[in-house]
């Protein structure tokens, strides 16, 4: 996997929302430019075109909050007109409109974060790498061992479909990756890809 850029195009009020269901897709090996954190941190976001023309996805998040907001439909206008995709990632129909009415995008279950999240790495898969319905690369993440005095690189690697991942989840079967160091293994729940636990490992 190259590294890939996304864009988050949201509202003010949204920022925790949108950080909440990106905290596992920031843990990949591609860049994610939350608008609000670049904007906090002192960018205006009339500056931002420049990340916003060299993403390969906008992920335009789309809510009440986000209803009236002229730069949402701005960043979406623009990525349209530059040929990058769009995804909607909303929690109601009528929020979509316009460009993307008809784009498949991803609902926001305000109840079930985790069927969110797993339904937008499902998106993001497909659209960074579009090579048909069953057919994806492998994904990974890659950390430092957290177990004192290690820190050595540890992979997860994620070779299955996203469909056999959330199946996975349901049986409870999670991911693991193994630090070569020092033996500490590191499980993943597999429809978010969101850390669980560290066992074992000693040196």
């Amino acid at each position: 996997m190259t590294r890939e850029q996304i864009y988050v195009s949201h509202a003010p009020g949204d920022l925790e929302l949108v950080q909440e269901l990106f905290s596992t897709v920031k843990n990949f090996p591609f860049g994610v430019h939350i608008t609000f954190e670049a904007v906090e941190s002192g960018r205006q976001r009339n500056r931002l075109e420049g990340r916003l023309a060299n993403s390969d996805v906008v992920v335009a998040v789309l809510t009440a909050a986000s209803a009236d907001s002229q730069w949402i439909n701005q960043e979406i206008g623009y990525a349209v007109a530059k040929g990058i995709p769009v995804i909607p990632l909303y929690d109601d129909e009528h929020h979509r409109g316009g460009f993307i009415d008809a784009v498949d995008g991803v609902e926001i279950d305000p109840q079930n974060p985790s069927e969110t999240i797993f339904n937008l790495l499902s998106r993001l898969r497909a659209q960074l790498a579009p090579l048909g319905a069953l057919s994806v690369p492998n994904w990974y993440i890659r950390f430092p061992c957290t177990n004192p005095d290690c820190g050595h690189p540890v992979t997860l690697e994620i070779e299955q479909e996203q469909t056999k991942l959330w199946t996975r989840s349901k049986h409870g079967k999670l991911l693991t990756a193994s630090c070569e160091r020092c033996g500490a293994t590191y499980a993943f729940d597999p429809a978010t890809i969101g850390y669980v636990r560290r066992d074992g490992g000693g040196r």
